[in-house]
């Protein structure tokens, strides 16, 4: 068995960074084995510490956000702090932020300010907005930016529009962050110099609206908010069953169709019905379909409904809970949940979700308890510094 392969074992990531967005992109990097040193306030830390007391008094947020990172306090407005967040950029070859808008320049820490010193850094700046535009200085919670993306009026029932009941907007943004810096470190690699990176909530949520807004600027009309159910195709979405429990069915061609009357619906019949022809048909015909389908659910069981869409084929799903979610039959069968150590003790997370099948997986490692690794980042710094910030044998990218 091969020993674990940390990617990005020797990198040096230094992150000023708060609530979702950026500690998301920097977990993912820390999860591939990159040393990402977290800059807290002394005192409070990441206010994401403090959302709620779920997890054994920790905050559920901060748990899944921060494995395998290193906390350091520093109050980084005064000359000590300052001083010290300096001479952690000087030795970081990525840096990340989602700061207030202007507060890294008066930190000096903008990429203006640190280009010139630091050519081979990577720097990666994370805003609800954007650093221009008449939106730049506006707060962006995930909520406000959901609105203001439009997400909000095509989620949700034809009477009450609804946010994503996860902070979509920061997630995304997290991932285009860690993407970007993946490929900036492929660039550097090939041409040596560092480069400035900018990922807005809004932008990076309006390219996951794409074909909302495709459908809407050349359809002449939005998609509408149809629950669960799809704006563009159907059958699909949730259909009760007699024993008072709910079949998800996702049809997406007209051979599942074909296989759904026959075996599911045992309607061959409406095959033929020119209501039902194509996916545009059934969309146009979908009040008389889902009446006809709700038919044949109501007179089975789930486990019954389930065996016949099993038997034709047919997409569908259970609608689980998330403790369902938690004991899915599918995640223990390929072994995705792991332990981690926490200042609570040890909990357990989903191991990331791409699998290197020829290399073991990296273990995951600790959540930090504030400041805990005040004293070791220091000391780090008071020694001299190696070429290529401790890692180019571990790390080809650095």
């Amino acid at each position: 068995m091969p020993e674990p392969y940390p990617a990005l074992a020797g990198l040096v990531v230094v992150s000023l960074e708060q609530a979702v967005a950026a500690p998301f992109a920097t977990r993912q990097l820390a999860d591939l084995g990159a040393r990402v040193i977290k800059v807290e306030r002394p005192g409070s830390g990441d206010l994401a510490r403090g959302y709620d007391r779920t997890v054994r008094g920790m905050s559920s947020h901060f748990i899944w956000l921060n494995r395998g990172k290193e906390s350091v306090q520093l109050d980084v407005r005064s000359p000590e702090g300052n001083r010290h967040l300096h001479a952690l950029v000087a030795r970081a070859d990525v840096l990340v932020q989602n700061l207030a808008p202007g507060a890294a320049g008066r930190l000096g820490i903008g990429h203006t300010e640190l280009a010139a010193r630091h050519p081979r850094l990577i720097t990666c700046d994370i805003s609800g907005y954007g650093s221009t535009g008449p939106y730049r200085d506006r707060k962006a919670y995930d909520l406000l930016v959901q609105s203001e993306a439009g997400l909000l009026s095509i989620t949700g029932t034809p009477d009450t529009p609804s946010k994503v009941g996860l902070s979509i907007a920061d997630i995304c943004a997290g991932m285009y962050a860690y993407t970007g810096v993946l490929t900036a470190l492929l660039d550097r690699a090939r041409t040596g110099r560092g480069t400035r990176l900018e990922v807005s909530m809004l932008e990076a949520l309006g390219e996951w609206m794409g074909y909302a807004e495709y459908f809407t600027r050349y359809g002449g009309t939005a998609p509408a908010r149809t629950g669960a159910s799809h704006a563009t195709i159907a059958p699909y979405g949730p259909f009760p069953t007699g024993d008072g429990q709910s079949v998800m069915l996702g049809l997406q061609n007209d051979h599942e169709w074909a296989a759904f009357c026959t075996t599911v619906l045992r309607r061959p019949d409406l095959l033929g019905d020119a209501r039902f022809t194509g996916n545009a048909d059934r969309v146009r015909h979908r009040t008389e379909l889902d009446e006809i389908v709700r038919a044949t659910t109501l007179s089975l069981t789930a486990e019954d409904l389930l065996a016949r869409l099993d038997q034709a084929a047919t997409a569908h799903a259970r609608q689980r809970t998330v403790e369902e979610f938690g004991d899915h039959v599918q995640l223990r069968a390929r072994g995705r949940w792991a332990p981690f150590d926490s200042p609570v003790g040890e909990l357990t997370g989903l191991v990331p979700p791409v699998t290197v099948h020829d290399r073991t997986t990296t273990r995951l490692r600790p959540v930090p308890a504030l400041g805990e690794h005040t004293e070791s980042v220091l000391a780090w710094l008071a020694e001299p510094a190696q070429e290529s910030q401790q890692g180019a044998a571990a790390c080809p990218l650095i």
